[in-house]
């Protein structure tokens, strides 16, 4: 009986822990360890076991493996079942606030290094992008529109291309000196608003924007898909959305050179995150990038109300 297996899995204190906070985060050991306090390998041990019963997935990238609660078949019903008395235990809550924290200092680490390159993300763009550039792919499909957005859009190279089929176009970034570096270099005569925040937390109404970008941005992110939430969110019925990143990859270096979070994305976790977030693709490309890496290039539109997906 698989309930059994599940029920034995649980019957110790730290593998309840464990699963109570891989339902709400998807993280990887040295994070566990970190916010748990506790050896890696009583760490990896528990999270042995609770894998082999099929209550967590464990994913790799690269040289760092990641753990979250499972999202299909039994393991996710009898979780979501689970759900409501886990979050009644007090003794669990700590570690979700310990989560947090981790979480807040990934994301004040990648401003940290988009403010410290700012003055030089000229080089380091090509450098870390091999040349790779969106304006060709947005200035052909770009429909003209009320708003449109750069989310994550560094220094503003793509901004002044979106005024050409927007009457309004806005600018979004975490760091503060890629946002003054984009207010020096723009022409003064175009109607462009940037804006300080989060992607995870735009500072947008829903709906405000027919269109908008989300180029080379995800693969830093902690929770990429929190960010395509929002994207869905401020996108208007029948708006439209170009989503580029990297395909899966092998290159270690570039977590510690650009602050990569993410190895690259396959195009299979960015659609069950666009799916979820009630998005679909409409067109899916592949660009060669420099040291062998490969660009994805998403289409997505957000149906109008009544459209099937």
């Amino acid at each position: 009986m698989e309930s059994v297996h599940f029920f034995k899995a649980l019957a110790d204190p730290t593998r309840v822990r464990l699963v109570h906070l891989l339902q709400h985060y998807e993280l990887n050991v040295g994070e566990i360890v970190q916010i748990m306090d506790m050896g890696q390998s009583r760490i990896s041990r528990h999270l042995k076991i609770l894998a082999d019963c099929g209550l967590l997935t464990s994913r790799r990238d690269g040289m760092w493996v990641f753990y979250r609660g499972a999202r299909r078949g039994k393991a996710q019903a009898f979780l979501q079942a689970l759900a409501p008395f886990l979050a009644a235990e007090e003794d669990l809550a700590p570690d979700l606030v310990r989560a947090a924290e981790v979480t807040r200092q990934r994301v004040h680490s990648t401003q940290q290094f988009f403010d410290g390159v700012a003055a030089q993300w000229g080089d380091v763009g090509r450098e870390a992008l091999g040349g790779f550039d969106i304006a060709p792919h947005v200035e052909r499909i770009m429909p003209e529109c009320e708003a449109a957005v750069d989310l994550g859009c560094g220094p503003g190279e793509l901004l002044p291309v979106l005024t050409k089929r927007a009457r309004r176009v806005i600018g979004v970034d975490n760091s503060a000196k890629m946002l003054t570096l984009a207010r020096t270099h723009l022409p003064g005569d175009l109607d462009i608003s940037l804006r300080l925040g989060d992607l995870a937390h735009l500072p947008l109404r829903d709906g405000e924007c027919g269109f908008a970008v989300l180029s080379m941005v995800l693969h830093h992110l902690v929770s990429p898909g929190a960010a395509l939430g929002e994207a869905a969110r401020i996108l208007s019925p029948g708006g439209q959305l170009v989503l580029a990143d990297f395909a899966p990859h092998d290159q270690e270096a570039m977590r510690a050179a650009y602050s990569d979070r993410w190895l690259g994305l396959s195009p299979e976790e960015i659609q069950h995150w666009l799916e979820g977030a009630g998005l679909a693709v409409t067109n899916l490309s592949r660009v060669p990038a420099d040291q062998g890496l490969e660009v994805v290039v998403y289409t997505v539109i957000k149906p109008t109300e009544g459209t099937a997906q």
